[in-house]
């Protein structure tokens, strides 16, 4: 049962953040596309945003190993 519960944490818990840094990447590329000369103020934001949403799948993951 325990593992059950694991197993969703993780899978429920990643499920969210995959989804947000699909939509960061892809709103990033679209901008770039736009405008290309934005390319250095684009990209420092989106892998900062990439990685605060990476640290909710984190967080997951250790309840999923706490529990």
């Amino acid at each position: 049962m325990e593992n059950l519960v694991a197993g969703l944490a993780i899978g429920l818990g990643a499920i969210g953040p995959g989804i947000g840094i699909g939509l960061i990447g892809m709103k990033a590329v679209e901008a770039i596309g736009r405008n290309p000369d934005a390319q250095g103020k684009i990209l420092p934001a989106m892998l900062l945003g990439m990685a605060f949403a990476e640290a909710i799948a984190i967080y997951a993951l250790v309840i999923a190993f706490v529990k």
